[in-house]
């Protein structure tokens, strides 16, 4: 009974296994890609204040031939935007070194070779170029220079136009709020479907609008055609170039100054009460934008300041915030003003960039939550009201020029939404003011790397082979039958052993 006890159970898991490994040869498999990592891309966004550095990332397998990008990293030039460097070799070029340092370090080095890098210019650049070109071709090729003694793969340094620049922060807006595309339940990127959002941009030199809408475009200049993600867009956009925020209170400088026949003091309506302080006609004649305002006899060589006072006066400040933008001679069938024309406005919107920081700085400092047109015209008095010395106390002392402003930047965002764009009671509440969305800034930075990740070609995937899902359920299947069959037969020859000893011992 020993012998018969001790079972060839060795070789008959060999048999088994080799059969497993005979269906393993006869099972078919499927390719499957392997994911190719990460690309990245570097936008340079030169305002007309400052510039700011972007590092995005995608799956450089994209989906529909547009990157599905998110934001690595920012960081932002010390100094004001490359503009200002006119005239001052080699300048602008240094400013930007230690943000493309950062970009060096955050990048694994392996990708820098093929890393974009766009610099784009805004409104800053598009007024040098109107007033001295030879001058703004000067920084292009200066900080083009610079930019490619980095290791990555230098893609140009451009100026945007005004249209460009609308139309990218509505795809970074519509981008940020899933708008394009979204996952589903099992992390597959799927067409939203939705509604878009307009975009409302306030910067430094100019202003956009920009919004998909059903009524004709009377004028080609204001449309706009994108393809995102598979999907065909349609848009209205604007550029109105001198009507950002600080080229629009040196506009109403200008012009208060110039009403009051440049007499050595002046009274600014839109100055908080009680406020005095010099002002260099240089630092506001130094512009195109104001170049109407100019007196004949004007010398830049000379200096010329004058002193200002402020009256605190809301009525006043509107009517001269009102004469920045005209309504007279619509040659359309509808204008916003300065006979551009524009559809109704419809919709949701979201306004970004000087926009968001008026309309936060206003609400924090009077208290009153600005979600209608009254609200905002009750705040907008409410911060004219106070003097020089309440608003220093409820504001950022640090910031003189911004705090002295607050009446001015209220009315004039006041003016222009309400009057220029024709937001009303119903369209007014539907604009949300936002700054950043998730850990992303709102900008036309990202929509212009989602375009133009559009022209980068996507990478082979890796293909490695794997079984379907139905065969590895018969493999398991399998093994468990093999475990089962190999505890079955171990325990019936312990079994067998121990009757065995049992029948000698008898």
């Amino acid at each position: 009974m020993a012998r018969f006890s001790a079972l060839p159970i060795a070789p008959i898991a060999l048999l088994l296994f080799g059969l497993v490994g005979i269906l393993l040869l006869t099972i078919p498999s499927q390719d499957v890609q392997d994911a190719p990592g990460f690309k990245y891309g570097i936008v340079l966004d030169a305002g007309s204040s400052h510039t700011s550095l972007f590092i995005y990332k995608w799956p450089a397998d994209k989906q529909n031939g547009t990157g599905v990008v998110t934001q690595h990293s920012e960081c932002t030039a010390d100094g004001g935007g490359i503009s200002e460097y006119a005239g001052r070799v080699g300048e602008a070029a240094q400013s930007l070194r230690e943000c493309l340092n950062q970009a060096v370090k955050e990048i694994p080095k392996e990708k820098h070779p093929n890393t974009p890098v766009y610099l784009g210019a805004t409104a800053g650049m598009r007024l040098l170029n109107i007033s001295n070109p030879k001058q703004s071709d000067q920084i292009l090729a200066e900080v083009g220079s610079e930019i490619r003694s980095f290791p990555f793969n230098y893609s140009g340094a451009v100026i945007l136009d005004g249209q460009e620049e609308g139309a990218y922060g509505w795809v970074t807006v519509n981008y940020l709020l899933r708008n394009f595309i979204k996952y589903d339940f099992v992390g597959r990127w799927l067409s939203s479907g939705g509604a878009t959002v307009g975009a409302l941009d306030f910067g430094g030199a100019s202003t956009q609008i920009t919004f998909v809408t059903q009524e004709k475009v009377e004028n080609e200049a204001n449309r706009k055609e994108l393809r995102l993600y598979g999907q065909d867009y349609s848009l209205y956009t604007h550029s109105f170039l001198c009507y950002g925020q600080n080229q629009l209170l040196k506009k109403l400088l200008a012009q208060i100054v110039k009403s009051q026949g440049y007499a050595p003091e002046v009274s600014h309506p839109c100055y908080p009460a009680n406020f005095t302080g010099p002002l260099d006609m240089k630092n506001i004649f130094d512009s195109p934008c104001t170049e109407q305002y100019k007196p004949e006899a004007y010398n830049p060589q000379k200096n010329w300041s004058l002193t200002l006072r402020g009256s605190g006066h809301y009525e006043n400040c509107l009517g001269n915030v009102s004469e920045l933008f005209s309504h007279d001679g619509c040659p359309f069938s509808r204008c916003s003003f300065d006979k551009v024309f524009q559809p109704k406005v419809t919709g949701s919107f979201m306004a970004f960039s000087a926009f968001y920081h008026i309309h936060s700085s206003l609400q924090n400092v009077t208290g009153v939550k600005v979600k209608t047109p009254l609200q905002l015209e009750n705040a907008t008095k409410k911060v004219c009201s106070m003097n020089w010395s309440q608003l220093q106390m409820v504001s950022d002392k640090k910031n003189i020029d911004r705090v002295r402003n607050y009446c001015a930047s209220s009315v004039l965002l006041q003016a222009l939404l309400l009057r220029g764009y024709g937001f009303d009671d119903s369209s007014f509440p539907d604009i949300s003011f936002q700054n950043t969305a998730g850990d992303t800034s709102v900008g036309w930075a990202l929509g212009y790397m989602l375009v133009l990740s559009n022209l980068l070609p996507a990478e082979s995937a890796g293909v490695r082979k794997t079984l379907t899902v139905g065969a590895w359920g018969v493999l398991l299947f399998l093994f468990i039958v093999l475990l089962v069959i190999c505890v079955f037969l171990l325990f019936r020859a312990r079994s067998k052993r121990k009757k065995g000893g049992d029948e000698n011992v008898i």
